[in-house]
């Protein structure tokens, strides 16, 4: 079956990028201690970003981290999503109006113009229709920004919530949840490493 599942890390005090973030400042002033474990050559680390990428069989996004990860200084070889560890899933981006050009031309992009819920329902279509070494079912997984994954969270979309929780105080910046209906959450896992707190929660 497939799940979908929000992936993101996040500071102790529940922010997903430092203050200021934009096209020059990515993640914010202090936002890349959030992703230090995502570069870590700690075995857990790695395994629960293989884990993570592995399932992933379509990606969802929001415009404006579409624009920061195919702007100039977004991904490249060495760093996107899953970079090192697994192939390319499809990538559906939420947004008003498709993007004249592709710097990234070489991943699979889908824009979706009419709203969350239809680009969770595209997402899902590619992730059951894209095929599995495992065997097993692929997942959508949501990997940001912090309002689409909130957005998606308060209206009943996700199925698992997995946090990255930094060992950094921000301070500031965007943060992950800023209300919404209370909801119930199962604690599936915890991992620790030196870089992170992973956490990973069926959502009820």
């Amino acid at each position: 079956m497939t799940h979908i599942i929000a992936d993101i890390s996040v500071s102790l005090d529940g922010f997903v990028t430092g203050s200021d973030p934009g096209a020059d400042n990515g993640l914010g002033t202090g936002g890349e201690a959030l992703h230090t474990w995502a570069f870590s050559d700690d075995p857990d680390d790695r395994r629960v970003l293989r884990e993570g990428t592995v399932r992933s069989g379509a990606v969802v996004l929001g415009r404006r981290l579409f624009d920061l990860v195919d702007g100039p200084n977004g991904w490249d070889d060495q760093v996107g999503y899953g970079a090192r560890e697994v192939g390319k899933p499809a990538f559906v981006v939420v947004t008003s109006a498709p993007p004249k050009s592709v710097r990234l031309d070489a991943l699979d992009w889908t824009f979706v113009t009419t709203g969350l819920s239809d680009a969770v329902t595209t997402a899902r279509e590619c992730a059951e229709a894209a095929p599995s070494d495992s065997g097993n079912d692929l997942d959508v997984v949501l990997m940001g920004g912090g309002a689409t994954i909130g957005s998606a969270f308060d209206a009943g979309l996700v199925d698992v919530l997995s946090l990255h929780l930094a060992p950094v105080v921000l301070g500031a910046g965007t943060p992950l949840f800023t209300g919404g209906p209370p909801r119930t959450l199962a604690q599936r896992s915890v991992t620790s490493t030196s870089t992170a707190t992973h956490l990973t929660y069926d959502v009820l």
